[in-house]
């Protein structure tokens, strides 16, 4: 396994995510911790969750127990991972428990301690921005999070650009570290962080963290797999059809690079050097093992201008993108 470093951080990573968004409402708990055992067999080690994964009741956080109990089996498991998860969410009704003040970064931390059974989180990620609380309050409350040891590193999601530089402005004045990661929705299909977050985090040292890489499916070979029978879900139909004659066009192409479509779509992302690894969300163990495959694919500048023509982007990057 090739690692690569976290952002501008020393912090080294599988280029490949484990996102665990489907332990506990599709994947089973023993089918899950056979997901993690096998990915650390094959050297992924950066596990991602949120404390609103899993269903269940507000603020059960039934991921983050599987992921705790999968821990607490010993053999080094802990160590050999870095682990990330998220603060943002409405863990209840009560007013005080979502979002970003310092009352719930501090309360929402302690409690994924709890159900992750770790006395530490090496990336707290904020899982999205919040307009109505001041960075100086946010920046107070994960400053006091690494001091005591509970947090590593600071990671942001679905911010945007102008949101990732005022952060650093305001973490830089604190001389606080700030953000090391982003993590955006990003693949083939979605590109529009290319115009201000993906320079953001080039220019700042933040690594990126795609999520949806395979774009819900539709980039993971949805025709193919509509020509062999296997039914999906209306709405996925209906982007299908949206999108039929980009798929058509996507899907012959990497019929003839010899490659399955998910492995492109992956690909595709670690091409780009802000990129540090996109989030697998396997169900099952074939899932997880099959998504491997996609660090072996190379892509030359022919095929990354194919793959432009299928999918063309927003243009580059701002403000060129749409002037002169």
């Amino acid at each position: 396994m090739e690692y690569k470093r976290l952002g501008r951080t020393g912090l080294r990573v599988s280029p490949l995510c484990l996102g665990t968004m489907n332990f506990g409402p599709q994947t089973s708990e023993a089918d899950s911790f056979a997901i993690m055992d096998r990915a650390l067999e094959h050297g992924i080690n950066f596990f991602d969750t949120a404390n609103r994964y899993g269903g269940g009741k507000p603020g059960e956080g039934v991921t983050e127990q599987i992921i705790g109990r999968w821990l607490a089996q010993g053999g080094n498991r802990r160590e050999r991972i870095v682990l990330a998860t998220k603060v943002y969410g409405n863990m209840s009704e009560w007013p005080n428990m979502g979002r970003l003040s310092a009352y719930h970064i501090r309360k929402a931390c302690e409690d994924s301690l709890r159900r992750l059974q770790t006395d530490h989180i090496d990336l707290y990620q904020m899982h999205h921005v919040d307009r109505d609380t001041p960075w100086e309050e946010i920046w107070q409350a994960m400053e006091q999070l690494v001091r005591e040891g509970k947090v590593i590193y600071v990671g942001s999601s679905n911010f945007a650009g102008w949101h990732i530089a005022t952060a650093q402005e305001a973490a830089r004045q604190r001389h606080f570290m700030g953000l090391v990661s982003e993590q955006s929705l990003y693949n083939l299909n979605a590109r529009m962080i290319e115009l201000e977050v993906v320079p953001a985090c080039r220019e700042n040292g933040l690594g990126i963290i795609p999520w949806s890489p395979l774009a819900g499916g539709l980039l993971g070979g949805a025709l193919q797999k509509a020509a062999a029978g296997r039914r999906s879900s209306e709405a996925t139909q209906k982007n299908v059809d949206k999108h039929r004659t980009k798929l058509e066009a996507y899907e012959g192409f990497c019929s003839e690079l010899g490659e399955s479509p998910a492995d492109v779509a992956l690909a595709w992302l670690l091409h780009n050097p802000v990129v540090t690894a996109p989030i697998i969300g396997p169900r099952t163990k074939e899932q997880f093992d099959s998504s491997l495959r996609a660090l072996e694919v190379k892509l030359g500048a022919d095929e990354m201008e194919k793959l432009d023509t299928i999918f063309p982007g927003p243009g580059g990057e701002a403000p060129e993108a749409y002037a002169w």
